[in-house]
């Protein structure tokens, strides 16, 4: 049975509709208390994001089918529509299931899991890959080397999305957590000459991770006198604007996974510098509060 995706127009009718297949009077969890399957409560939907992304693609077109779960639909919406929905279930303590990744601050903001995946279809850990276009090297040197440098950990990411999360504005959040990791944001500038007004456009997605990347990425190479024009743009946009040149560079790739399908459109006509971070994780995420650890668990 070939999966489609459910389209919403809101994250509001998104919530709604998952309120209404998932909640009992008690506004349990899992199944507490309940005798219906958590297909039953949930409709037999997972929340999923923007249909571009590599994880939507593989959960439909490889996990449900290699699981069996031939009922479950993924819902089509975005970054922002998952995290409302995962927000309104978490607060009613309601179930729900999401496509998840790492890092990510809903994982600071709630007691979450990811579901166990005994196949291994979702593979191990992803890289995010700085991606820049041909030429960049001989137009930019100094742009290019700051951003061939530019590497961090998770926990480095993380406290930039956490700060936005509390309501700080990205460039401001990026602006202090670059002021509080001088010694980091040094390492990116080693044997970086200063510039004089230097146009660069980065482009990213929406994404919460890309958000506070692109946004530290801006505030390094202007430091150094570069002027950044940041662009939000879909998935595709982006990688198309850095293989035919209206964008000079992006630091939100993830690979081999989630943009795999874009990397190999535009293989030859862009140049990869490789990860800026490692150790980020693909996934079914659910609230620990769920009775339920793993994928296979779905076909009850």
């Amino acid at each position: 049975m070939l999966k489609k995706l459910v389209g919403v127009t809101s994250a509001l009718t998104l919530t709604l509709g998952l309120a209404a297949c998932g909640g009992n009077e008690t506004g349990g969890s899992s199944s507490e208390g309940s005798s219906e399957s958590i297909g039953e409560q949930l409709d037999y939907e997972i929340v999923g994001i923007d249909p571009g992304a590599g994880i939507m693609k593989l959960t439909i077109n490889e996990v449900l089918p290699e699981y069996g779960l031939d009922d479950w639909e993924v819902v089509e919406g975005s970054g922002a529509a998952m995290t409302a929905a995962l927000k309104k279930a978490y607060d009613k303590e309601e179930p729900i299931i999401v496509t998840g990744w790492s890092p990510h601050w809903k994982f600071a903001s709630y007691d979450l899991k990811y579901l166990e995946d005994p196949k291994g279809i979702y593979g191990g850990a992803e890289d995010v890959n700085t991606i820049v276009r041909q030429g960049l090297k001989e137009d930019h040197p100094d742009a290019y080397k700051l951003l061939d440098q530019f590497n961090w950990e998770p926990e480095h990411i993380e406290a930039v999305m956490n700060l936005i999360q509390e309501g700080n504005d990205p460039a401001e959040a990026a602006a202090q957590w670059a002021g509080e990791n001088e010694e980091l944001v040094s390492a990116w500038t080693e044997g970086v000459n200063n510039v004089d007004g230097e146009e660069l456009k980065i482009l990213y997605v929406a994404w919460d991770d890309v958000i506070a990347s692109s946004h530290v990425v801006e505030n390094v190479l202007e430091s150094v006198g570069y002027e950044v024009e940041l662009v939000q743009v879909d998935a595709g946009p982006m990688w198309a604007g850095i293989a035919d040149g209206s964008g000079d560079a992006m630091v939100g790739a993830w690979l081999p996974t989630t943009h795999a399908d874009y990397y190999a459109e535009y293989e030859g006509q862009f140049e990869d510098l490789g990860p800026n971070l490692t150790g980020t994780k693909l996934g079914l995420v659910v609230p620990a509060y769920m009775d339920i650890d793993s994928i296979e668990d779905l076909k009850e």
